[in-house]
């Protein structure tokens, strides 16, 4: 139940934000943007990639200063120069991308994000007492590094908890979570809510939008274009509001699949991270015009995965063939060339080199299929034209090619990764999460580039944790749980909670009897 009604507001706002400006070379992030935050209220900030949702909820942080526009706390002048005096003055942000220590442990991890921590035993009761009180449980003595996705969010909310925040930002929160992992996560949000704690919620699930929010901000171009209340707005009408036209909806000709053109047969491999899983016994086909999905808690072994199919890893020449030719002892170079494409879930980083411009990350991996080098030389203009058409076909926000990685947001850059591999006409196409921080019009466009590619023959694995996205495009699903891959069985029919529990470890008798 939520603490108050809406419409029964008497109080004034907790947050109020009043024409935000902010720009950076050749782009405005935000323009003249104001919105306010009730107390107690669950407010979402939605916008597609590139909307200027990253920025603003910098601003309010303090890790960005604006350029015009004034923000008022509890009525009183907010003008954070610092995180840290964004947090003594109550508000706190647990972030997408999780900043911890693997090789410490939760004590240490959430010392290290106080101002002033108190001694080591007395801050582990209070870790105890506050994840216990928020149904998170967590054993502050055990390393990050042995914590599932789950687990480590968990740490991040508890560190700010600790803070007793009057105002909580979340971004993408349930990206890495299983259903029932979000569900705990909701209960401890609406409890937090209950107790007058205002939420800043940051969200491409539009469902999830629509179940937990009060209000929702919606941005497009750095704008404010909408306010509406989610709870009585489809997901469909506000994602049309987010882009600002009529959402496409995937769809391909159902035709059966044809030969096998990947074979996985009893792959076994150690992880090369000392916190990562050890891939047994995996099995599996992927055949051609088929996109199979694997589900699966995140630190399951999917980047183990993807590193043994990639080539990142070598395993063993007959434990992956390509159309009937073991490649499990060739390098990415050699697979990319026999058709063989992969796209990792870590974007910046791995799938692209942060510093480089996009001419040059199109370059590195796009040099063989694309014929981007000649007699050892690169040819630039080739490569940069590479990149124009991905820039074009995939709509990747950017002022062109000679931008840096980096300089992209986070959407944007999956979709310059995910079509830099689909424009390479791949055989066999690897992804991990691709669309991990998409909005819902760009995920749509990621998932028909997939389907149509599957559409043309090419087989098709999708590793991720969205089991929405695999439900939509999948032929067969598979989960991935500490090493071991499910049997994969058809797509269609299967029900979340089958998914989740598979995704979970569950035993087939157990997934029999949910069936039942």
């Amino acid at each position: 139940m939520h603490r108050r009604a809406r419409g029964a507001r008497v109080s004034a706002p907790l947050l109020k934000v009043e024409g935000l400006r902010k720009a950076y070379p050749g782009v405005v992030a935000n323009d003249d943007v104001s919105f306010q935050i009730m107390p107690g209220e669950v407010h979402a900030l939605l916008g597609e990639n590139g909307a200027g949702k990253s920025t603003l909820v910098k601003m309010i942080y303090g890790l960005v200063r604006p350029d015009a526009g004034r923000m008022t706390l509890n009525g009183a002048s907010y003008r954070p120069a610092t995180p840290h005096a964004a947090r003594a003055s109550g508000v706190a942000m647990v972030f997408q991308h999780f900043s911890l220590f693997e090789a410490l442990d939760v004590a240490e991890n959430v010392a290290l994000g106080m101002e002033n921590p108190p001694p080591q035993r007395r801050l582990a009761r209070r870790i105890r007492e506050v994840s216990e009180t928020y149904g998170l449980p967590l054993d502050p003595t055990r390393l990050v590094g042995e914590l599932s996705a789950g687990e480590r969010q968990r740490v991040e909310i508890v560190r700010c908890l600790l803070q007793d925040p009057k105002l909580l930002i979340m971004d993408e929160p349930t990206s890495v979570l299983t259903p029932q992992e979000v569900e705990i996560l909701f209960e401890t949000l609406r409890r937090l809510q209950a107790e007058g704690t205002s939420i800043l919620y940051i969200s491409h699930k539009l469902e999830e939008i629509r179940a937990l929010c009060d209000e929702a901000t919606i941005l497009r171009l750095g704008q404010v274009v909408g306010v509406c209340d989610p709870k009585s707005t489809s997901a469909r009408e506000m994602a049309e509001l987010m882009v600002g036209s009529a959402l496409h909806t995937p769809s391909r000709a159902a035709r059966p699949p044809g030969e096998a053109v990947l074979e996985i047969g009893g792959l076994s491999m150690k992880s090369s991270n000392p916190f990562g899983t050890a891939l047994r016994d995996v099995s599996l086909e992927v055949r051609a015009g088929e996109v199979v999905g694997i589900g699966g808690v995140a630190g399951n072994g999917q980047d183990e995965l993807l590193a043994a199919l990639s080539g990142e890893a070598r395993s063993g020449a007959q434990t992956v063939r390509l159309n009937g030719q073991p490649v499990g002892n060739l390098g990415p170079n050699v697979r990319r060339r026999l058709g063989l494409l992969a796209a990792p879930e870590e974007r910046l980083g791995h799938a692209a080199a942060p510093d480089m411009t996009l001419t040059e990350n199109a370059l590195l991996t796009g040099a063989v299929r694309e014929g981007l080098v000649a007699r050892g030389f690169l040819k630039w203009a080739a490569a940069r034209g590479f990149a124009e058409r991905i820039i074009a076909d995939f709509d990747v926000r950017t002022p062109g090619p000679g931008n840096a990685a980096r300089a992209l947001s986070g959407g944007n850059l999956q979709k310059f990764v995910i079509g830099r591999e689909i424009l390479q006409r791949p055989i066999c196409l690897v992804v991990n999460q691709p669309t991990w921080g998409v909005d819902a019009s760009a995920a749509a466009a990621i998932r028909q580039a997939l389907l149509d590619l599957a559409e043309g023959g090419a087989a098709v694995l999708v590793i991720s944790q969205d089991l929405d996205e695999l439900m939509e495009i999948s032929d067969r699903f598979a989960a991935l749980n500490e090493g071991r891959l499910s049997d994969p069985r058809p797509a269609q029919g299967l029900s979340v909670e089958e998914i989740g529990l598979m995704m979970g470890g569950a035993h087939d008798m157990e997934v029999a009897h949910v069936q039942g």
